[in-house]
């Protein structure tokens, strides 16, 4: 297996979540014992993992995926979008006893989304995957966390990284408690508004309150915290630099993917050794451009779009 040395990067590994999409689009959500009809029904491969590998593979970097999909009818499929989007699938087991993850996605008639996800397979994620990610660290700039997968796995892939000089970045979401005292195994931490205040206790809604909840988690012993606040911007914060880069203008259709198309161009862009304020508006444009398409993984843009964005 070649080493960073021997290959061009960004090499990201990524360990997660690989799930199915089962979208509705609707006027609203319903309300307890109700029912309404919807208005458009379509699947789409997700998983904050697996879509994260397919938005670092669009964005130009090269990605292995770690995971579990289940010996089902959407397994198959789920594989098979990852590799159409050259992402690198040797690294993901079948599970002969769970089903694939699936997530059942409600998109409103204002593009915001709510989401009931049952993670299966994932949540079977042990030391075969840990030993996965750990023969690829020697290849790997960065690697990608979420909480999709059982924390514990996570949290010792990180310490192998740690090891081998890899970037670690973990996306908190689904919100999950994490130790206080486990803060320092992640070298970037991107929450979304919900997040940070699940993970800080300060109720993010604008610029000022994402800088206090990014303080803290960095307090905490995270080397860059990133508070994204959804239609607002993101704030960012380390010890070199920090700011505020507001939202781009775009028409909002299905937000479901915006922070895995951010944390994908995000890896790519650290990876590319890019300045910290130039990597987050070049994640900013991608997470923006996201949310002007439905689907899951369908909805990850290409490089060229987003240059072309975060350039204005």
């Amino acid at each position: 297996m070649p080493s960073r040395d021997e290959v061009e990067g960004p090499n990201v590994l990524v360990l997660g979540g690989i799930n199915m999409g089962l979208i509705t689009k609707a006027a609203r959500g319903p309300e307890p014992g109700e029912t309404l009809r919807g208005e458009r029904f379509y699947t789409s491969p997700g998983g904050k993992g697996a879509t994260q590998a397919v938005a670092a593979a669009r964005m130009g970097g090269r990605v292995r995926m770690v995971g579990r999909v289940g010996d089902d009818l959407f397994g198959p499929v789920l594989l098979e979008a990852l590799r159409s989007n050259q992402v690198d699938v040797e690294g993901v087991a079948v599970d002969p006893d769970c089903a694939s993850g699936a997530g059942v996605i409600i998109v409103d008639e204002t593009g915001q989304n709510r989401v009931l996800a049952t993670y299966g397979a994932n949540l079977q994620c042990d030391d075969m995957q840990l030993a996965q990610v750990e023969a690829s660290l020697d290849w790997a700039d960065v690697l990608m966390l979420q909480m999709e997968i059982p924390f514990d796995v996570s949290l010792a892939a990180a310490a192998l990284a740690t090891e081998r000089n890899v970037t670690v970045l973990l996306d908190p979401a689904p919100p999950g408690q994490i130790p206080l005292d486990v803060f320092p195994a992640f070298d970037i931490i991107t929450p979304n508004q919900h997040e940070g205040q699940f993970h800080t206790g300060v109720e993010v809604s604008d610029p000022e309150s994402a800088k206090q909840a990014a303080q803290i988690l960095r307090e905490r012993g995270t080397r860059i915290a990133i508070v994204k606040i959804g239609e607002h911007g993101v704030y960012f914060s380390s010890c070199d630099s920090s700011g505020f880069i507001e939202a781009f203008d775009v028409n909002a259709v299905d937000t479901t993917s915006a922070g895995d198309a951010f944390g994908g161009a995000l890896a790519v862009a650290l990876g590319e050794r890019r300045p910290l304020e130039e990597a987050v508006r070049f994640a900013a444009a991608a997470g923006a451009l996201a949310v002007t398409r439905p689907g899951v993984q369908d909805a990850m843009p290409a490089r060229t779009e987003v240059e072309s964005l975060s350039r204005r």
